[in-house]
């Protein structure tokens, strides 16, 4: 049972309004002189987990701090939505389904209940389905319509369909399966399906069509490209896309009717959200790129992350202390983005897939209880590598007017150990974190112009823009190397950390509403496309682009 807090406005816990007096006590503190007041600040705020290390030292937080925010947790049942969660509670309450992305890499074998059903004998069907169809892929049992190796894979998709597989694959191309490549289409933008085609060869492609409806719009329309395509080079030969395509979807009929034959079809079910999907049957592109043992590391890496989010205190817990953390910032320092920087060029997309986790998932204004929200919710997440993002947005960060808070992700060891690259790369990434704590001051940035020469006149005239004022926060989080077990683990600390941000807020995580109105509207504009008749069904504004477009379209 959960408890009457639960029905309780946030507002009116006794932990937030014991925040919102410690916030106004606090918020003027500098984080210089908390780290001058305390030398074993890093001791108290670090939590180490296997191979990595959270440090979250460098927060505009003290020991009350830490403290009011688990309070917060606690009056919302924190430990018992976690336990739903796991148990196949169907906590997705608009959509009535159970949330068990987490079953998907269950590498206990333990039972799994949704209905009073165990999902587990099904998924391992799946992960059997998927080992012997990538094995037989590599070792060359299966082969193209000619007789040659499959050996680029196209995944189509969009949303979690793409995203997740997307940024695995990259992250992970260190591991890949020699002679290997793999390519996603997820715009509708006919250049993307158009480019990625120009330089495969129908004799070798696979494709990977994952819909869960097998109707997405976007998906669907690049599929049937790629098979006019392939049928216009393969002599039109149809019995020839059994070697060529697969599906991923729960639409066996919709699948049949498009030509693909349903023993190629990989199941995953309702209970899979897209963008948490990439541990399913969505990750065949992913154990095809990098081989099914990757691919099974890489869901126990996710395990291991589980294991500790569901067991371990909530003080020494990574996901929910980044969490707290952020609604720490979110809702008492009105923080409305974060940056999150990798200091890992293969991890160039992991912002990408960032977004779509948090900000599809807690970009919610209706609590459970359908009721308006009355305070700030997910926030807006963006970020690129380091060290490259240093020479674009970090000015904002250093000398802008508001907070952003920051994460920094890094390997210990890099993948490719090139002379001195890596130690320079590390070293930036550690002095960003701490410039953006300490800063500069006035004094110090003088003593620099003297240092260097400067007189009294042109000291005077450049000091102010030579003053960092420090104070902004960061969590550093170090990984040995990325491995496809540390990158699970990574993932699914994030997955974990969105979840509990949407309890605290009392919002459901798991739907995502707001994506659907612009595709109905976009399925009403369509057939008014490409005709001679002046729109009339909508707005002024969308009347008159509909008309310029069909009139400039028809020059």
């Amino acid at each position: 049972m959960l408890t009457k807090k639960k029905n309780e406005k946030m507002t009116e816990l006794k932990s937030w309004n014991k925040l919102e007096k410690h916030y106004n006590k606090i918020k003027s503190f500098h984080l210089g002189d908390l780290f001058t007041e305390d030398k074993r600040r890093f001791d108290k705020f670090h939590i180490e987990f296997g191979e990595i290390l959270l440090d979250y030292s460098k927060n505009i937080i003290t020991d009350e701090t830490m403290k009011l925010l688990l309070e917060l947790a606690n009056e919302r049942d924190l430990k018992l939505w976690i336990d739903r969660m796991f148990s196949g509670d169907k906590i997705n309450f608009t959509e009535r389904r159970a949330v068990l992305h987490t079953a998907l890499r269950n590498r206990s074998n333990s039972p799994v209940y949704v209905d009073g059903k165990d999902v587990m004998p099904g998924i391992n069907t799946v992960l059997k389905q998927i080992k012997l169809f990538t094995e037989s892929i590599h070792s060359g049992e299966l082969l193209g319509f000619t007789g040659k190796n499959i050996c680029d894979i196209v995944n189509i998709g969009i949303g979690g369909s793409d995203l997740g597989p997307a940024m695995v694959c990259r992250a992970l191309r260190h591991y890949a399966v020699p002679n290997m490549s793999v390519h996603f289409v997820s715009n509708v933008d006919g250049t993307h399906i158009a480019e990625t085609l120009k330089d495969l060869n129908p004799e070798t492609t696979l494709f990977v069509i994952a819909s869960k409806t097998f109707t997405t719009q976007e998906t669907l329309s690049n599929a049937h490209t790629a098979k006019r395509w392939f049928l216009e080079n393969s002599n039109g030969n149809e019995a020839n896309i059994a070697k060529h395509f697969v599906a991923i979807s729960t639409n066996s009929e919709e699948v049949e009717e498009f030509g693909i034959d349903t023993n190629n079809m990989f199941e995953f079910w309702d209970w899979v959200g897209g963008r948490y999907s990439l541990w399913s049957a969505i990750g065949l592109s992913i154990a095809l790129y990098i081989g099914y043992n990757n691919f099974k590391k890489l869901l126990s890496g996710a395990y291991a992350a589980d294991v500790h989010f569901r067991t371990a205190p909530l003080e020494h817990n990574i996901p929910v202390v980044l969490a707290l953390l952020g609604i720490w910032y979110r809702n008492f320092f009105s923080c409305s983005t974060r940056a999150v920087i990798a200091y890992e060029q293969y991890l160039e997309y992991f912002t990408d897939f960032l977004q779509q986790l948090d900000m599809e998932s807690n970009g919610k204004y209706i609590n459970r209880k359908g009721n308006e929200v009355d305070y700030q919710t997910g926030g807006i997440v963006w970020g690129k590598p380091g060290t490259n993002a240093q020479h674009s947005f970090f000015q904002l960060l250093h000398q802008g007017t508001q907070i952003v808070p920051a994460d920094f992700l890094a390997p210990v060891q890099s993948n490719n150990p090139l002379n001195t690259h890596h130690d320079i790369l590390i070293s930036n990434f550690l002095a960003q974190t701490e410039a953006l704590m300490k800063g500069k001051s006035a004094e110090q940035a003088r003593k620099e112009m003297e240092a260097a020469g400067m007189n009294e006149e042109e000291i005077s005239e450049l000091l102010p823009h030579k003053i960092f004022k420090g104070n902004k926060p960061t969590n550093t989080i170090f990984y040995q190397k990325l491995t496809p077990e540390n990158l699970g683990k990574i993932i699914a600390i994030y997955e974990h950390k969105v979840f509990v941000q949407g309890i605290i807020w009392d919002i459901n995580s798991f739907d995502q509403w707001g994506v659907e109105l612009g595709k109905q509207l976009a399925k009403a504009i369509l057939p008014e496309l490409n005709v001679d008749i002046s729109a009339t069904k909508h707005d002024s504004s969308t009347n008159a682009l509909i008309d310029y477009y069909n009139k400039n379209k028809m020059k």
